[in-house]
């Protein structure tokens, strides 16, 4: 009977309150027709992941380039996924240069990473950016998810105040802009972002699925199970198997937020954690990589940002032996011990990474994969954090960009190419038609 169903992409699981959308399945209709044979084609998604405070590039940069480098000791986690992965030196952010604006780098770093522009120098309600790439994106085909674009991070900051030498926090805690003046916040609570996915446009039944879940320690499954099962007749046995194995997924993962969510016992006068927040920095990161993978996979969105910590996080490592603070060791001045701990979160936050896109690589999707389908950035706005210097910038590109670029390769570009330049290739990838964009020069050559 599958052989002969056809449903629609935007085909979702619906009960009270609750709205889940569906994995790519074979049954749904075909989109494209190459050389008279029609195949499905699965959207094209794109990400971009930030990490703060620079990086320890010695044992960041490959020594060899082009397809015969080896991953050098903080990239080695990547090796599961070294062929969808490009390494990119050379890029430069001359937007979080300073230009005559004095000290605040950090603030400058994170502002200008996607933007391609120069913050206004200031702490009040003036703030002036520019539009970031993932917006320019999300303007053209957000239009077709449900959600324009998703803004992930693990550190909430505040959007007033002073917070880098004269810049607004505003500037430290937001990576997407909307426009000049308009920030797109981060959401960093696991619990809410599960709840904005998987939870329908009508808030007074989302709020009462939400309770009666509570109450009765139900999952989101037990009020589309009987939508489930009746699609699940319809369906042949590899979809019926993708579907089977989609809403496991969503299960565990809303296991695993519920034990988060759980009471902790805490000494008098600490400060109680917000319902849904982890504990644990580890989990919490990879609660919001398992997040966007499944909005990925619903084609909830095609958008995203992640933040792994805000530019200039103090936060320290104690389950890695690094008790320092993060911003603190970053200005090492040298010290092989200080610089031997900022490897180690180095290689954490890379770790994180490799979760990810070996999660997205697992996922198939008509003829290849959800990380052959996607476009991932990873970097950060500063290259060596006890030098503040923003030329030759950590960047990682991975993914296939569905068959528009050729991984396995390590790149170095002429001094001085805009960062920008990236993405305005990826923009193209996208189908945006875009000349230019921030102070890019032309596309990034040798991507595919």
């Amino acid at each position: 009977m599958g052989e002969h169903l056809r449903i629609s992409r935007r085909t979702v699981l619906k009960g009270l309150g609750t709205a889940i959308a569906l994995p790519m399945l074979e049954a749904m209709a075909p989109v494209v027709s190459i050389a008279g044979q029609v195949r499905k084609a699965p959207p094209l998604r794109m990400a971009f992941i930030y990490i703060p405070n620079g990086i320890h590039m010695p044992t960041w940069t490959p020594g060899a380039l082009g397809s015969k480098f080896v991953l050098p000791e903080t990239l080695e986690p990547l090796k599961p996924v070294q062929d969808d992965l490009l390494v990119l030196s050379g890029l430069t952010l001359d937007k979080a240069r300073a230009h005559g604006d004095g000290p605040g780098d950090h603030a400058r770093a994170m502002t200008a990473f996607l933007t391609g522009r120069q913050p206004r120098k200031t702490h009040g309600a003036d703030i002036r950016a520019g539009v970031s790439a993932d917006q320019v994106a999300a303007e053209h085909v957000g239009k077709l998810t449900r959600f324009p674009s998703l803004e992930l991070g693990c550190d909430r900051g505040l959007n007033s105040g002073n917070c880098d030498s004269g810049y607004s926090c505003a500037y430290s805690a937001n990576i997407s802009w909307r426009a000049d003046s308009s920030p797109m916040a981060m959401e960093v609570n696991p619990r809410l972002v599960f709840e904005r996915l998987f939870g329908n446009d009508h808030l007074g039944e989302t709020n009462a699925s939400r309770a009666k879940r509570d109450r009765y320690q139900l999952s989101v499954l037990d009020f589309v199970m009987e939508d489930a099962l009746r699609l699940k007749t319809k369906l042949g046995t590899p979809d019926q198997r993708k579907l089977d194995e989609y809403l496991t997924g969503v299960r565990e993962l809303e296991v695993r937020i519920n034990r988060a969510d759980a009471p902790a016992a805490k000494a008098p006068g600490t400060i109680t954690r917000p319902p849904g927040m982890p504990a644990d920095y580890r989990e919490h990161v990879r609660l919001l990589c398992d997040l966007l993978v499944l909005a990925y996979q619903g084609d909830l969105t095609r958008v995203a940002t992640f933040v792994f910590a805000n530019d200039g996080s103090n936060r320290p490592y104690p389950f890695l032996g690094v008790p320092d603070g993060h911003h603190d060791l970053s200005h090492h001045r040298g010290m092989k011990d200080k610089q031997a701990k900022l490897q180690k979160i180095n290689h954490f936050h890379i770790s994180q990474l490799a979760y990810l896109l070996q999660k997205m690589q697992a996922i198939r999707e008509a003829e290849g994969n959800l990380l052959g389908n996607s476009m991932v950035v990873y970097g950060s706005g500063i290259s060596d954090g006890n030098a503040h210097n923003h030329d030759d910038l950590p960047i990682l590109l991975a993914g296939g960009g569905r068959g528009k670029i050729k991984g396995g390769r390590h790149i170095r570009y002429p001094k001085e190419t805009p960062l920008t330049n990236l993405y305005l290739g990826m923009l193209d990838r996208m189908g945006v038609p875009v000349k230019s964009f921030g102070d890019s020069t032309g596309r990034l050559e040798s991507l595919s």
